[in-house]
């Protein structure tokens, strides 16, 4: 018998039990939706992913560390050995934590490894305030403008390199300090300060006297900036630095150092960024990240970054898989016992086809080939309704997140809807296997004899 006409007989059958054949299909379809969704929802977050590391990372530039523990690393079941000259500080969870810095004369020996170009100091200045005057004062945290991010502006220019005592303002500040406008802001001078060190010395104990101390009045250093461009509130920024300042990397430098002289952390960073010589070349980036952790150094590059948040997602993808994995096995018995009703209730018909010299083999497709429609009518189904739907909660997700225009979370890659659905039908077909053999073994006498 021609195949074709297998696959014709096969839906005719399937045809006559709408009933049964829906039922059954719906409950592949559970599992396609939520396979469907999963993979758009995954295929999202890794596309959200690279477009927050190609809009704030050089992929020529390596993360490089005195210290594991900064590239979360470390042990943290142990608790660690005091040492006074790496300055407290605290993790993400408030613990106490202390994490060696790199300090100049570790930049000097990176400086001297082969193929590297650049070194940019990471440096993060908290502000004692940032005003204007007849504005309040705020709170705030400066950093070194990387040349290679792309922020969106929405207002001004940004010069190649960013002038001396120019400031870049997130858009937040722009009400708070009394702007206008973003416009209104381009031009005009605000006033960054900083708290410098104080040192206190102890008073003489003085016997049956009462010493009180009154604390020190905090010390300040202010800076006048020029407000060069207005940032657009960031949608592919790290997640809490949204109001970060930016400033040309010497003039974070002369700030940090204000607020670090005379402490543990001065000179000193928690990490630095190192730029290699056609680091865009990933051979040439893993020879130069390779050399630099011969200097006992901690290095990852954009791309290890990028691969470890992927890694994340691909946790979070396989739990939800394992959800629509169960729903499929699930319709795996639905369909055997389907198939099985179906061979029960068609013994006559198969002791005829039989009768009229229909071969063994040719029944067991058949019964197979109707397992494999009801597979691809169940993955259809689940794929079209999961789609349908992606598409009309994209633009709320988008609206909820704040992407930017034309980004979506949930993103349907045709191959891989087309994939599941073609899985879906193996899977199908092998559930009716022993059903179709059941159906291909029938006596043709005995069959017949059925009433």
């Amino acid at each position: 018998m021609y195949l074709t006409d297998l696959l014709r007989r096969a839906w005719r059958s399937i045809r006559s039990a709408k009933a049964r054949t829906v039922l059954t299909a719906l409950a592949i379809a559970v599992g396609a939706f939520a396979l469907t969704l999963t993979l758009a929802a995954s295929n999202g977050a890794q596309s959200y992913v690279g477009k927050i590391i190609s809009d704030n990372f050089d992929p020529a530039e390596l993360i490089v560390a005195a210290d594991a523990a900064v590239l979360g690393r470390s042990d943290t079941t142990k608790p660690q050995e005091y040492d006074s000259s790496f300055g407290i500080s605290a993790s993400s969870a408030g613990a106490s934590t202390q994490v060696e810095r790199i300090t100049d004369e570790d930049i000097a020996k990176i400086i001297a490894v082969q193929g590297v170009e650049q070194v940019r100091e990471a440096i993060s200045v908290n502000l004692q305030y940032i005003t204007r005057p007849g504005q309040k004062k705020y709170v705030g945290t400066l950093q070194g403008f990387n040349p290679f991010q792309k922020p969106k502006l929405l207002a001004g220019t940004i010069g190649t390199p960013l002038g001396s005592k120019q400031l870049l303002l997130p858009e937040g500040y722009l009400t708070s300090l009394g702007f206008n406008s973003a416009q209104d802001a381009i031009g005009k001078k605000v006033i960054l300060a900083v708290a410098k060190p104080v040192t206190v010395q102890s008073p003489t104990t003085i016997p049956g006297e009462l010493i009180t101390q009154t604390a020190p009045a905090i010390e300040s250093f202010t800076e006048e900036f020029t407000i060069a461009a207005v940032l657009q509130k960031p949608t592919t920024s790290q997640p809490g630095t949204e109001l970060y300042m930016f400033t040309s990397q010497a003039d974070a430098h002369t700030l940090n150092d204000v607020t670090t002289l005379g402490t543990p952390n001065y000179r000193k960073y928690v990490f630095v960024n190192v730029r290699i010589k056609d680091g865009e070349n990933t051979t040439m980036l893993k020879e130069a990240q390779d050399k630099i952790k011969a200097l006992g150094f901690t290095a990852q590059s954009v791309k290890d970054t990028q691969e470890f948040l992927n890694q994340i997602i691909a946790v979070l993808q396989g739990i939800v898989i394992a959800f629509g994995l169960i729903a499929i096995i699930a319709s795996i018995f639905g369909i055997v016992n389907t198939m099985y009703i179906s061979v029960i209730q068609r013994t006559r018909e198969i002791g005829l086809m039989k009768a009229l010299g229909m071969r063994k083999r040719d029944i067991g497709r058949l019964f197979r080939f109707e397992a494999a429609w009801i597979g691809l009518l169940g993955g259809v189904i689940g794929a079209i309704l999961a789609i349908g739907l992606g598409t009309l909660l994209n633009p709320w997700i988008a609206t909820q997140l704040q992407l930017e225009k034309g980004d979506k979370l949930l993103i349907f890659n045709p191959m891989q809807v087309a994939a599941l659905v073609i899985i879906l039908m193996l899977v199908s077909i092998l559930a009716g296997w022993l059903p179709s053999r059941k159906a291909a073994k029938l006596d043709p006498i005995e069959a017949l004899r059925t009433e």
